[in-house]
């Protein structure tokens, strides 16, 4: 006993020393926002995967032979036509894309290649992505990499779509551009953001990087707050930016209104703010209300089962969703099914706070 007690008071001392620190130091700006030019891009591209064991589009699905003609006129028969391909069900057309960081590549870097079959494939295991050029999304880009390997099939309930691993090689750097006409913008994540989190951020800025000058920052509107990066900084912003990233914002006078963040794999339903819901009337598979009319003291008491719960039925408002998962707990609701109900609020408009779901 007396152990346990000790391992108590350790915790809740514990406790006690993170929320004074988390009070005395606030929240790191990078927690809160993003710099604007360092987001993760993408690479796309359309190819073919060879070798495939009769699973591929056959030669009903033209558009996949057609490239392949292509191919087999570049490198071995100029003469070969894509109706000459009708019995080749060991070819399919994909789609590519490739995922790049948000700190940027350079040439000669590897990332993983994601595949799908566009056509009528069956699988694309056992086949390999023949050697394929890769551009940005957008048109006329140029090509930043080449993509070739043996594919995987992640999933066997999905064998039209899978991936080689690091099977993409840049030929060219992509870096994080993040310093425009002078200016770096912080984007505020979407969760936080509003007029009093982006002034609060640019006044955090202006403290630190120009206490006796002229403002740096400004925020322009509630999620963007733009910085203007003095002349001796620009060669070599990183020291200018990793300051600002790592000073730390007091939120506790912030409201950033009410929130209800849900992760479906774990279970766990967190609110924050006072998440208040309309009046609604919730019936749900497997959930009944077991009353009993009148109480308890007559000798022939009458069971009165109903398989739908009433939350502030007289429509008085006010009423907290905390108040319903607190009744769900004590009806004994399995997660899964309080992660439904509280959606379907949601959806119908009922619940007035912002759904999260991870």
């Amino acid at each position: 006993m007396t152990r346990r007690i000790r391992g108590l008071s350790a915790i809740v001392a514990l406790l006690s020393l993170l929320v004074m620190t988390g009070a005395a130091r606030g929240v790191s700006v990078q927690d809160l926002v993003r710099v604007k030019g360092a987001e993760k891009s993408k690479l796309i591209g359309m190819g073919l995967v060879v070798g495939l064991n009769g699973t591929g589009d056959g030669g009903k699905f033209l558009p996949a032979m057609r490239p392949l003609a292509v191919v087999i006129q570049q490198l071995i028969d100029p003469n070969t036509v894509a109706a000459e391909l009708k019995d080749a069900k060991n070819v399919a057309l994909v789609a590519i894309s490739a995922n790049l960081p948000e700190s940027g590549v350079r040439e000669g870097d590897h990332v993983d290649v994601h595949l799908a079959a566009v056509g009528a494939a069956k699988s694309l295991q056992g086949g390999r992505l023949f050697l394929i050029p890769l551009t940005g999304p957008l048109p006329n880009s140029p090509i930043y990499a080449f993509a070739e390997g043996a594919v995987t099939v992640q999933d066997p309930k999905m064998p039209t779509v899978a991936m080689v691993p690091q099977g993409a090689q840049l030929v060219r750097d992509v870096r994080a551009d993040v310093v425009n006409d002078g200016q770096i913008t912080l984007v505020i994540n979407e969760e936080v953001a509003g007029w009093p989190m982006a002034n609060n951020i640019a006044n955090l800025v202006n403290g630190i990087m120009a206490p006796n000058g002229p403002n740096l920052a400004k925020a322009a509107d509630p999620r963007n707050v733009v910085i203007f990066v003095p002349d001796y900084e620009r060669r070599d912003p990183a020291a200018f930016i990793s300051q600002i990233l790592q000073s730390y914002v007091d939120t506790s006078q912030i409201t950033t209104g009410a929130r209800v963040t849900i992760n479906k794999k774990t279970g766990t339903i967190v609110l924050s703010g006072d998440v208040q819901i309309s009046p609604v009337v919730i019936s749900h598979k497997g959930l009944t209300i077991t009353t009993i009319t009148p109480p308890p003291a007559p000798n022939t008491p009458q069971v009165e089962e109903k398989n739908f719960i009433a939350i502030d039925p007289d429509k008085r408002g006010g009423e907290k969703l905390s108040d319903l998962l607190a009744v769900l707990n004590q009806l004994k609701v399995e997660p899964a099914d309080r992660i439904a109900i509280i959606q379907e609020i949601h959806k119908s408009g009922k619940l007035h706070a912002k759904l999260i779901l991870e």
